[in-house]
């Protein structure tokens, strides 16, 4: 079975890990993170890299493509016609296409959502629309082949739904069981339908901080303010 995780510059580390972490544990699974190009990805932190050895000239096609999100990456790979193009054909050979957080937003411009539902992280959900896809506030949304997950974390939730659909409930209640994923959060603010007001607020100034983090990191200062204002 082989899996596919593209990466780029500007990734949010847990959106391409989480799954990776699930369904590396599959029977017979093989993955795969594969780049535009190969050599270093940093992640949007700023804190770690990862070296990848697989281009998208490698690698053409993947029983499952998963498409991580980013803090503000997924905005300059939403425009990149030859990782799209690659995105598309790959989807041709899949049993599975998904994506994490603001990955949606890359399946959507490459036009694979165009008339489905799908989420996305609660700050960039909102861009889906300008793809003729409907936005929806879930955590895991599946449309035939197509499963989009929400921010970050979700990803997690959507490998093991996936799981669920590829090996059945046993073998995916024992790979759970390997990573003792257990939820059971200190604070309960994790659904921006639930969160308080005061906290969306603290949450959208630190991914603005974010944000403008991977916008120097990135190369894309002098658009900062277009780009910003775009994931209002």
């Amino acid at each position: 079975m082989k899996i596919i995780i593209y990466l780029y510059n500007g990734i949010t580390m847990l959106d391409a890990i989480g799954p990776y972490e699930v369904l590396r544990n599959m029977d017979d699974a093989e993955v795969y993170f594969v780049a535009e190009k190969t050599g270093e990805i940093k992640a949007d932190s700023g804190f770690i890299d990862i070296h990848v050895k697989y281009s998208i000239d490698d690698i053409k096609s993947a029983d499952i493509l998963i498409i991580p999100g980013s803090t503000i990456g997924f905005m300059k790979e939403m425009k990149n016609e030859n990782v799209l193009k690659w995105i598309k054909e790959v989807d041709k050979t899949t049993t599975w296409t998904t994506s994490v957080c603001s990955g949606s937003v890359l399946l959507a411009s490459a036009g694979l959502l165009t008339g489905l539902k799908a989420t996305s992280h609660w700050k960039p959900i909102n861009l889906l629309s300008d793809f003729g896809v409907t936005p929806t506030r879930e955590r895991v949304v599946e449309q035939g082949k197509y499963i989009t997950a929400a921010g970050v974390s979700a990803g997690i939730d959507m490998a093991l739904y996936l799981s669920n659909k590829m090996v059945g409930e046993d073998e995916t209640k024992a790979i759970q069981l390997m990573i003792e994923y257990d939820p059971q959060p200190i604070v309960d603010s994790g659904n921006y339908s639930n969160a308080d007001e005061k906290i969306i607020k603290l949450a959208e100034k630190k991914l603005t901080k974010d944000a403008k983090k991977g916008l120097g990191l990135l190369g894309m200062i002098k658009n900062s303010k277009h780009i910003l204002k775009m994931m209002k």
